[in-house]
Formats: structure tokens, sequence, C-alpha cells
């Protein structure tokens, strides 16, 4: 099984994206920042899911986000499958925190406890076929609409981008870098959508 041990968003001032991202998720390690100012607009192409095990854990997540300067995209509230809400980090990424449990089974806390990042992609069976083609084991498949892979410490998932975007809230127009690394064990690489790959050397 390949594991994806990080994802570094890249931003224009670090230090100020790490303060926010430590105060608001505290990732730690699965989660870095690096500098740059490659051009981007709209949406990116992708979301990052926090799965937390109760609606008091969402709201103490989304909460502390928004003090730090993210913006609502969708309320948390509550669903058929669950509660949860999505937000807009200061810096452009999309965050989207939520649990299968409708009630608190005790205190709020801040732990995650699992990290999925979900690729938009323009035809989800051709990139299915590239990351299956680079050794990853595919764990649940829906046709050509969504596909998880097996990969620990962080999941990957794929959706058709208009459906990404859907989900997430926001138009599915955008343009430019996507401002991501993945860094994992499956090695260096650039997909069919332009999600770049690197060897994690923590």
């Amino acid at each position: 099984m390949h594991a994806i041990d990080s994802v570094t968003l890249e931003v224009p001032d670090p230090a100020t994206a790490q303060d926010f991202y430590t105060g608001a998720f505290g990732l730690g390690p699965r989660l870095r920042v690096d500098a740059s100012r490659e051009p981007t607009t709209g949406f990116r192409g992708f979301a990052v899911s926090l799965v937390v095990s109760q609606p008091g854990t969402v709201n103490r997540l989304f909460g502390a986000a928004l003090d730090g300067g993210a913006t609502t995209l969708k309320p948390a509230a509550k669903s058929f499958w669950g509660y949860g809400g999505v937000l807009r980090d200061p810096y452009g990424t999309i965050w989207k925190i939520a649990t299968s449990s409708k009630k608190d089974t005790g205190p709020a806390s801040r732990h995650v406890d699992e990290i999925v990042l979900l690729l938009g992609v323009r035809d989800v069976a051709v990139t299915k076929r590239f990351y299956v083609d680079r050794g990853l084991t595919v764990a649940k498949s829906f046709g050509r609409k969504y596909v998880e892979f097996a990969t620990s410490n962080i999941k990957l998932a794929l959706y058709g981008r208009r459906a990404a975007a859907k989900d997430a809230g926001v138009s599915p127009d955008g343009d430019g870098s996507h401002r991501l690394v993945i860094g994992s064990s499956a090695g260096t690489f650039v997909d069919p959508d332009g999600f770049a790959w690197a060897d994690d050397i923590s």
C-alpha cells in the first residue's frame, strides 16, 4: 500500500499561513506550506476533507478556521449522511469538515480521525487508470463518478471536476496552478490533471 504522508499547500506567505493552519486544524507534519506566487484563479481543482467523530468537533474546527480568517462556503449543518460544512481558507484552499454522527457523544475536541484529499478531475476513469498503473490500489469505485484509493495516512479520492466543485459550493471555473504538492512513497510525477506528486523525504 502506498502512503500519502503529506500535502504541501503553496502560499505567498508561508509563515503566516503556517500559523493559520496550526491554529485552525493542528494537522502537524501531514500539512505543510511552501512559498509560491504561481498564478491561479477560481476553483483550484481539489478539496481537503477532515473527518471527525462528532458535530461538536466539526463546530470547534470550523469556528477556529473562521476566527483565523476563513470564509464559509456551506455552513455546518445536519444532512441525511451526518453533519458538516465547507469553508475556504485565507489562501484559497477548500476544506470540508464532517462527521457521520448526528449527535455528540462527549466533549468537543480537535482530533481529526481521517484526512481525505479529493481531486476534481476531467475524466475519472482516465485518472483512475493512471494511478492504478502507478501501483495504487482501488478501495472503492462508483463507475466514472467517484474513486477512492487505499492509501495510508491521507486518503486519495477522485471526483469529476464539476461534481467536486458542486460539493464544495463553488463554480467549477478556474485556471492556473493547483498550488498543491502531494508527498508520497509513490514517486515524483504529474498526473493527467496537472497535480504534482513528490517523494516525501521527512
